[in-house]
């Protein structure tokens, strides 16, 4: 029998107490993946989602409350803007694009959007991307009772061309608050992995003059998304020095994605707290190991004496413990991939749900090579004394 052998019959003679390090060492390895390559992987995506744009002008206030309402579609709008912001921004030389947006109704919890057709007509998301409708779809015209439902949202309401249905006031769906109006849907988009899989579109005169809503804010807009002209790096200087320094009743997000990005910057002591209790987990997977296997050579120190009295070297027994703790670490990593894949799909799933973000856990990181590695390294580490008792043991006394 050669040491590989003892060593796996070692782990099955303590069943309970391997598959409990075993576990550890799992949940060690998936939450360091899970906090260092997710916590990467979220703020690319959220970054690369802010849908071609380059700034947001929205009413005066929080400048992430405009870019998480007007991008994300996640937060409330600070306020209305007049029609005539949307057209001032439009005539300025350096912008490419401007798309006026509406909220303030929902159908079944997904927020409804207003805005002009040409937005899903002519805008890029991404570079050389545009967005495309699913096979016999069309696009609303304006001033229309049409609909094109994001591909997630489609998905989630079961909402396909020639489906009919109603809003409901307010962003929180509440079914004592059905609007009359009746839209037809007239195309699904395809899925774009961005906030707008999540909003069922309309034109915004639909929200501006919903029934139940305020006949003053008929012409109201709750912001513009900007695209520059290309190039044009100082036009967003003047655009900020213009509605942020010398105005005060606008604000203008830029770049929008810094943005964001200052927002993770904001909670950065959250991902230290995560990434402090992953590695303690892995510390106490590796005491784990230490512990388990070195009770085990105070049991064994008769097993030992009789493999030396056959003929086995040190060297030998030495090694059963060390394979003894990497082949438990081993298992473990393997199983932490697993564990690492079933949460990072879950947390993918609830994240798109909300934010209309599609992450994947499977993108390529460092942190899924070394925190395998390093979690091997600490099995291995945590081998080496009980390694050691074992190297050390008398012969002759333990044979008594």
């Amino acid at each position: 029998m050669n040491s590989l052998s003892i060593a796996m019959r070692g782990i099955r003679e303590r069943r309970v107490s391997s598959a409990i390090t075993i576990a550890a060492v799992a949940l060690a390895c998936s939450l360091l993946m899970l906090v260092w390559a997710f916590k990467k992987e979220a703020e690319q995506s959220f970054a690369g989602a802010s849908g071609g744009f380059d700034a947001v002008l929205g009413p005066r206030g929080s400048k992430l409350q405009i870019v998480l309402n007007a991008l994300y579609h996640l937060d409330e709008s600070p306020g209305l803007m007049r029609w005539s912001d949307y057209e001032q921004a439009t005539k300025f030389p350096a912008v490419e694009a401007a798309y006026p947006l509406a909220v303030g109704d929902n159908y079944r919890g997904y927020r409804l959007v207003g805005s002009i057709p040409e937005y899903l007509q002519n805008h890029e998301y991404a570079e050389g991307r545009s967005f495309e409708l699913e096979s016999g779809g069309s696009l609303f015209a304006s001033g229309s009772m049409h609909a094109v439902v994001g591909a997630f949202a489609a998905r989630r309401l079961g909402l396909g061309v020639g489906d009919t249905f109603h809003p409901y006031h307010g962003l929180v769906y509440n079914e004592g608050a059905k609007h009359e109006e009746i839209y037809t849907v007239t195309g699904v988009l395809k899925a774009t992995g961005t906030p707008v899989d999540k909003v069922v579109w309309i034109p915004i005169s639909g929200i501006q003059t919903m029934s139940g809503h305020n006949p003053k804010a008929a012409t109201d807009v709750s912001a513009v998304l900007i695209k520059l002209k290309r190039g044009a790096s100082m036009a967003g200087f003047q655009l900020d020095m213009m509605y942020n320094k010398q105005g005060d009743r606008l604000t203008l997000a830029w770049p929008a994605n810094r943005t964001i990005l200052q927002f993770f910057d904001k909670i950065s002591w959250f991902d230290k707290i995560l990434q402090a209790v992953a590695a303690l987990v892995a510390i106490i997977a590796g005491g784990s190991i230490l512990a388990i296997l070195y009770n085990a050579m105070n049991e064994r120190k008769r097993d030992i004496a009789v493999l030396r009295a056959l003929g086995a070297r040190k060297r030998t027994v030495f090694m059963i413990s060390l394979l003894e703790a990497v082949g438990m670490t081993f298992a473990g990593v393997i199983l932490g991939f697993v564990v690492y894949a079933g949460l990072g799909m879950g947390i993918g799933e609830i994240v798109q749900r909300e934010t209309g973000v599609a992450l994947s856990p499977f993108t390529g990181n460092a942190a899924m090579l070394w925190a395998p590695l390093g979690m091997l390294g600490i099995g291995l580490l945590s081998g080496v004394l009980p390694a050691i008792k074992a190297y050390r043991t008398d012969v002759s006394r333990n044979l008594r």
